[in-house]
């Protein structure tokens, strides 16, 4: 042994050939000394007195190989219940307890220190044998009471039994060498014992059982103890019961509930007794800990905990704590349980317990940069590792690093450094960088820049300044109206919204005011910007979590501002939608609208989260994230980040995206009732069933507000047969219940809002035909019966969801009717008279201005004169029924030599710039109609070439 301690400091070598001198004398077949035995006893007394004063112990850990090999999963609890196989009393219960976990606790100090186990196998080895401890013990004193006692019954006379939470580090799974385990005990519901000599309340026969299980846990006996328990967490903390009915727990969390609780409550999960129940009562708590909505309010409530934490730092001296100090562990755990409590509501990802998980999720939802994140985690397992040494050196619950040289050599090298100094640099460095991200999570800088704001904002929303102070305050901030604005502001004040206000949603709306007046004073058209902004803070003031928010984030509020100084269809939006104001957060994102593939990956991952089975929830999520989409898109629009043409693309792929998905929704539902269609052997059909856009989505020129133009259509194979489920039903029934889903999802209007409004006329006979066509019919329809008007919207048809063979097939339809060979004068005649016809029912109220879409020369009469081109020439120029949008088919005319290049030039300069001002003034919650003379070039234009293809002399 003394060789093998050669190149350990004195103090360690000394101390281990003591505890081999006492090895040697207790032990009857002692073993040879290893260099590995060496080491562990050289960083570990608790490991080398629990091996000298048991010798068997060691032999066993050694012989059986445990050492060298992980459990399996359950291995553990096996294991324990074969110990306490047989036993017959609560002192029993108690010495072969805390022989067990000796045992244990000396096998998961020696894999540590050795080197066979990483941190998180430590972690859950020491939860799993906690776990198992307190719930093998509460087995026994189960049977035991019951016996006594007899069985505690619900209302309707059911078993009930002791629901254990297992809360911080115990219920993460991430317990610590030393660490008290955090419980709180809960029973399902009131009743009284049965069977038993006498029977009492279920709540006295679980207090008294939880009481039972803590003596066998907790007391000190010449054996040790099993775990410290710490029951102050409980409800009420010390002064109130031990253990709670689920209504009452249900009760306090609603009514008394704090903040520091909802934090505590994180990570709580069922750990012993009635798991099932246990589950139950989580899923009841809850709307408790993760609100439903990203609840920035809570920052506040964190910052005095951070607070708190900060004063108990300097209080109590505890710089070189690796657990409290600043940098510590623990405020790697407050950065991500704050987001937990933001965010957890609204993204259950972020419902995880262990917090690697949690920062790994940050980083996936980029609440925190990658830099930040790689410096916790690795911050994280240092200083866990290094809380291991320090607590597995004698199986103390300690987290200060050691004042004397011989402990701080020790650390050292257990942690593999060659000295105290080298680990020293590293361990600031990590403390450090924690520290730092800590304060950047916490920091407040829309409070500090207001308080320091030489303008005093403030005075003038809180009216402390007299009328003439205020106005010359905003004058002095850029209002050109400082009337007005003050007016504004006053009527917000005396408002019934604002007075309804507790005094801490007061508190918020005192804080965000000055700040929002600053910022709205620095727009172009201050009085307009500050309008819009106070009729959204006075729409979702109740809900303060908004408020908070927008003082929290600086660039939030910027946004916030710049965007409906902008536009007042993006106030309303945000008005109607005020979730959407976490979109503001990150301008990276939100002036860069996704790709399609992009959006089709975002959607999914917001529904992949919701149970299948949650209708309501994934109408929500498909409203939301619609929302989402349409905020970016039109930042991007009224920032100039993207042109006409892209925004129409994106909103266009946003329906696309969002039909796909309502289609798999809808055809899930379907499947699951009636089993799926039958097709024909002679097509190879996926669903037998495809939606076809119409009008703006089928041209790809979707605007902000347009609805949907829909046919449905399905494979004429099918017909005649049914489904393959246990209900089955015709297939002709199967896919008409399909489409009415499918308009049902889309249109219904909910909490959050409608998707698009579905017009479904265009199908084969209009409002009373059938709701859905079969490809067949669809043909002979087109073919035979359609008339002019419904070629002309045939020309702007495309597939936009469903099966790729009905697709394919439809499109064959489309291009067989488009390009029937019709007479030019007759054509010209019907397409000029429906023209006439849409002009006198649909232009706008008034002959002041030019209707963007209906007057003469505007947008329906470029429309008209490209659908009656590609009708009359498609028999001759093929190619004309490749596109279904105006741009690239008015392009295709010009190529063709059809109309002059000169006049197409014209038309696709008119049509953009007509389009992109119905989208400026669609964003400004205005009607398409402008001043008689701004487009008055591109209207006579127009005007010219339509008489000479529509009406030639």
């Amino acid at each position: 042994m003394e060789a093998l301690l050669e190149g350990l400091p004195e103090s360690l070598g000394e101390r281990v050939l003591t505890h081999w001198r006492n090895y040697l004398e207790a032990a009857d077949q002692p073993i040879e000394p290893s260099a590995e035995l060496a080491r562990v006893w050289a960083f570990s007394d608790f490991v080398a007195r629990s091996c000298s004063r048991n010798p068997d112990l060691l032999q066993g850990l050694l012989g059986s190989g445990d050492l060298e090999r992980s459990y399996g999963e359950g291995e553990l609890r096996q294991r324990l219940d074969a110990a306490l196989d047989g036993v017959s009393d609560e002192n029993d219960l108690g010495g072969r307890l805390r022989r067990f976990r000796r045992l244990e606790m000396t096998r998961i100090a020696w894999r540590d220190l050795a080197g066979y186990a990483d941190l998180g196998e430590v972690t859950a080895d020491l939860s799993a044998l906690a776990e198992a401890c307190i719930d093998g013990a509460l087995v026994r004193l189960y049977e035991w009471q019951c016996e006594e006692k007899g069985t505690p019954c619900g209302s309707d006379g059911r078993t009930q039994q002791l629901v254990v939470l297992g809360m911080g580090k115990l219920g993460a799974r991430e317990l610590n060498f030393s660490s008290d385990v955090d419980l709180i005990f809960a029973y399902p519901e009131e009743g009284e014992t049965r069977g038993g000599r006498r029977s009492t309340s279920n709540q006295e026969f679980f207090v008294r059982l939880g009481q039972r299980l803590i003596t066998a846990l907790d007391r000190s006996t010449a054996e040790g103890f099993v775990f410290r328990v710490d029951m102050r967490l409980r409800p009420f903390g010390e002064s109130s019961t031990l253990a709670l009915s689920f209504d009452a727990m249900e009760a306090y969390y609603q009514v008394h509930g704090r903040e520091w609780e909802r934090y505590a409550m994180i990570k709580a999960r069922p750990v012993a007794g009635d798991r099932q129940a246990g589950e139950e009562l989580m899923a009841m708590l809850k709307p408790f800990v993760f609100r439903r909505y990203v609840d920035y309010g809570a920052f506040e409530s964190l910052r005095d905990m951070k607070g708190m934490i900060e004063r108990e730092v300097r209080r109590k001296g505890l710089e070189n704590n690796v657990k409290l100090g600043a940098g510590g562990i623990r405020e790697v755990e407050f950065i991500g349980q704050a987001f937990q409590l933001i965010r957890g509501g609204r993204e259950p990802t972020l419902q995880r317990r262990p917090i690697l998980t949690v920062l790994e999720a940050l980083r996936g939802f980029q609440l925190l940069p990658d830099f930040a994140v790689d410096e916790l985690v690795d911050a994280y397992l240092f200083l866990r590792n290094t809380e291991h040494r320090l607590q597995e050196f004698a199986d103390q619950q300690v987290h200060d690093l050691p004042e004397d040289d011989a402990g701080r050599m020790r650390v050292a090298l257990a942690m593999g450094y060659v000295d105290w100094s080298a680990f020293e640099v590293d361990l600031r460095q990590h403390m450090r960088r924690v520290h730092e991200h800590f304060e950047q999570v916490f920091a407040a800088p829309q409070r500090e820049h207001a308080e320091s704001d030489i303008l005093d904002t403030k005075g003038v929303w809180v009216a402390t300044q007299d009328d003439e102070q205020a106005r010359d305050t905003l004058k002095q901030i850029g209002f050109n109206e400082p009337a007005q604005a003050l007016k504004a502001l006053a009527n917000v004040r005396e408002s019934h919204s604002y007075r309804a206000l507790s005094a801490h949603g007061k508190g918020r709306m005192d804080r965000l005011m000055p700040l929002l007046i600053g910022a709205a004073g620095a727009m172009d058209e201050p009085e307009t910007a500050l309008e819009r902004l106070l009729s959204l803070i006075s729409a979702v003031a109740r809900r303060t979590a908004y408020l908070a928010l927008l003082v929290e984030n600086p660039m939030a509020l910027s946004q916030l501002v710049k965007l409906c100084a902008s536009s007042s269809w993006i106030g309303r939006l945000l008005e109607k939608h005020p979730q959407l104001l976490d979109e503001l957060l990150d301008p990276r994102t939100l002036y860069v609208p996704p790709k399609r593939d992009e959006m089709t990956n975002e959607l999914r991952q917001r529904l992949i989260r919701i149970p299948p089975d949650d209708l309501e929830q994934q109408m929500d999520a498909l409203r939301h994230f619609k929302q989402a989409i349409l905020l970016r898109v039109a930042a991007a629009d009224v920032s100039g980040a993207v042109p006409l043409m892209v925004v129409s693309d994106h909103l266009t792929a946003l329906a696309e995206v969002i039909l796909d998905e309502v289609l798999e929704l809808a055809w899930r539902h379907m499947v699951d009732r009636h089993g799926r269609p039958q097709c024909g052997d002679e097509l190879a059909c996926d669903k037998g069933f495809a939606i076809i856009a119409y009008g703006k989505m089928g041209g790809i020129e979707l605007g902000y507000g347009s609805d949907l133009d829909l046919v449905f259509v399905h494979s004429g194979a099918s017909e005649g047969r049914t489904t393959d489920g246990a209900r089955p039903v015709d297939n002709a029934v199967f896919y008409a219940r399909l489409a009415q889903r499918l308009v049902h999802l889309l249109n219904t209007r909910t909490a959050a809002g409608e998707l698009y409004e579905v017009d479904i006329r265009l199908r084969p006979n209009g409002a009373s035909g059938l709701l859905v066509t079969s490809v067949e019919a669809l043909e002979d329809y087109q073919r035979e019966r359609a008339w002019t008007w419904e070629h002309q919207a045939l020309v702007r048809a495309r597939p936009v969801a469903g099966d790729p063979g009905i697709a394919e097939r439809f499109q064959a339809v489309r291009a067989e009717v488009v390009s029937h060979k019709r007479e030019v004068g007759k054509l010209r005649r019907e397409v000029r008279e429906m023209r006439e016809k849409m002009r006198a029912n649909l232009r706008k109220d008034g002959s002041q201005g030019f209707d963007l879409k209906q007057d003469r020369g505007g947008i329906a009469d470029i429309e008209f004169m490209v659908q009656y081109a590609v009708l009359a020439w498609a028999h001759t120029y093929p190619d004309l029924v490749e596109f279904t949008d105006n741009i690239r088919l008015l392009e295709r005319l010009a190529e063709r030599d059809l109309i002059p290049a000169v006049d197409v030039s014209l038309l696709t300069d008119a049509f953009r710039a007509y389009r992109a001002r119905v989208h400026q003034l669609t964003l400004q919650d205005r009607p398409a109609v402008v001043g008689a003379d701004e487009f008055a070039d591109y209207s006579d234009g127009v005007v010219r070439i339509w008489q000479g293809l529509m009406e030639p002399g």
